[in-house]
């Protein structure tokens, strides 16, 4: 008796020393079973407090001292007034369709911002509403009062939220983003902006115009790229090209200064370097992060942070400050991050739809063909008490184990991606990434990603080129050379079971069937090749049978 109360007590005392200890963010740290979910080792109320704010910070960007900064009333008014005036007749002119949208709210629409959910929802599909009130506004999109004036700019959920069938999913890749949209036609207005002509056609008081002139200055650093193809995600040009562009006074330190006239750079101002916006959920299971990995050390979150705001512009010295008086806004967002959860297939489709059977021979393909790279999943069906769980209960996931350290591996994969991250490696000269511990380090390959959520994450590769698994697992000179794209709506008609993904041929929705949603990957950076010799081809030839694979996709969407 006494021997249990004393091992107790150590056990409390172990606890109460790790409560609340600084996560380990170097290269050295380790990945657990079943990942780090709870990162900041809060107490279970403390956890799900941070979790909240945190989803608030994603829908309304916390960052006050955000760069580009539009004042609102004078912008929304411009955009909604139809009526004739030379401010309007010179945008129009300087960039197509600037002055095409009918409301505020259609260029929210345009840019990719999905509508909150009528009725909110617990767990992985809870979306709290701001003030506990369901906005009238997209998620995404956020107002800052400074200086009393009110600008508006995007949040975290404007590229990681979407609609699954009906569902908001927060921490789920936008499959159409277009907040790169929004910075190119930005920066192509600011060498034609007058300050007095704004102020006079749009009515902006003294504060609001200031908001705009001073937008306009922090877009000057702003180094913009269109995407490739609608879906992917430019950020990592925007920041790296950003950089190249910025002048001494914007630094933290005299030493991180660059050349006042844009430096050029030999890769991103010729080639692509695009890739999707990734899901939340895996971010627990890793130790090095980003498609390729080179993010080797530092908190991502933290990381994410500066990234997006070099993109807009701010003045470092500036972010500094505010992230150092801010630390609990980063460690809110961390720790949701962290915890967020992959919505299941069960969700949305009856369990039933799943052949146990199939899936259980697929768990055996995939150990033996998948899991070396892509870590082990234990379920449900394999459980002692296995006999008496409902069909839906068999099919969750148990245990992930994932790779104790975070895989690079070079598979034949488009190389475009990892080759741009090279230009962002300039990012470890800044004081603010060596005071944080941030390391980037461009990688020979890319991650082998954890597969929790794969079923709800088509179309495939960090370049969107494979629509279904069934590609996926075809040999690359067989699978779909170009398919078109469309929103998750409709279970029945959005979305190929069998194949999980994207339609193809005549079971394409007719409505998708545009340039914008074409995807071609014969163009540079969009490459479908990869995931071939050594994996399913052996000597050119398939490994896997037609049953094999159908069996492996059933697996696969139980994770």
């Amino acid at each position: 008796m006494q021997t249990g109360r004393i091992l107790v007590l150590f056990i409390l005392s172990v606890l109460s020393i790790q409560a609340g200890a600084t996560p380990d963010w170097s290269a050295e740290a380790r990945n657990p079973e079943n990942g780090r979910p709870y990162i900041l080792q809060l107490t279970p109320e403390e956890q799900k407090n941070y979790e909240t704010q945190g989803k608030l910070h994603a829908q309304i960007y916390p960052v006050t001292v955000t760069g580009v900064l539009p004042p609102y009333r004078p912008i929304k008014k411009f955009i909604e007034d139809k009526s004739w005036n030379p401010l309007k007749a010179l945008l129009t002119s300087i960039v197509r369709g600037v002055t095409g949208f009918k409301s505020f709210d259609s260029m929210l629409s345009r840019l990719g911002l999905h509508e909150y959910p009528q009725a909110n929802e617990e767990g992985i599909y809870g979306v709290p509403y701001p003030n506990g009130v369901r906005p009238d506004y997209r998620m995404g999109f956020g107002i800052v009062e400074r200086d009393g004036a009110d600008g508006f700019t995007f949040s975290c959920a404007a590229c990681h939220s979407s609609e699954l069938f009906g569902k908001k999913v927060l921490g789920m890749t936008n499959r159409f983003p277009r907040a790169n949209e929004f910075f190119v036609k930005a920066s192509s207005i600011t060498g034609h902006y007058n300050s007095w002509l704004f102020q006079k056609w749009t009515k902006a008081t003294d504060q609001e115009a200031k908001l705009m002139d001073d937008s306009v200055v922090a877009l000057g650093r702003v180094g913009v790229k269109n995407p490739i193809v609608l879906g992917l995600d430019t950020s990592l040009a925007q920041v790296a090209l950003s950089l190249n562009r910025r002048n001494a006074d914007a630094y933290a330190t005299p030493s991180e200064s660059l050349q006042k006239n844009p430096r050029k750079d030999e890769f991103l101002d010729v080639y692509p370097a695009d890739s999707k916006p990734a899901v939340w959920w895996n971010v627990k299971y890793k130790n090095r992060w980003l498609s390729d990995g080179s993010v080797i050390s530092g908190n991502p979150i933290f990381t994410n942070l500066i990234w997006n705001e070099i993109g807009r512009g701010v003045d470092l010295k500036v972010l500094e400050n505010w992230l150092a008086q801010n630390q609990k806004v980063v460690d809110e967002l961390t720790a949701m991050v962290f915890a967020s959860e992959a919505p299941h297939i069960t969700d949305f489709f009856p369990a039933e739809k799943i052949d146990l059977g199939r899936a259980q021979s697929g768990q055996l393909v995939f150990n033996v063909t998948c899991a070396r790279c892509h870590g082990r999943y234990e379920k449900a069906w394999d459980l002692p008490n296995a006999d008496s769980l409902s069909h839906a209960e068999k099919l969750k996931t148990v245990r992930v184990i994932p790779k104790a350290r975070t895989p690079v591996e070079e598979v034949g994969t488009d190389p475009y991606r990892r080759w741009g991250m090279k230009s962002l490696e300039q990012l470890n000269n800044l004081s603010i990434s060596q005071k944080n511990g941030i390391v980037i380090q461009a990688q020979a390959g890319y991650v082998p990603p954890p597969l929790v959520g794969i079923w709800a994450r088509w179309p495939y590769f960090h370049n969107n080129s494979v629509p279904n698994l069934c590609a996926l697992l075809t040999d690359s000179r067989k699978r779909p050379t170009a398919y078109y794209a469309g929103e998750a709506k409709d279970p029945n008609k959005d979305f190929d079971f069998a194949c999980n993904g994207y339609p193809l041929g005549d079971k394409t929705p007719a409505s998708w069937k545009t340039e914008e949603f074409y995807y071609d990957t014969s163009r540079p950076g969009m490459s479908n090749s990869g995931h071939d010799e050594g994996i399913f081809l052996e000597n050119g030839k398939e490994l896997l049978t037609r049953e094999e694979k159908i069996n492996l996709i059933q697996f696969l969407q139980t994770l």
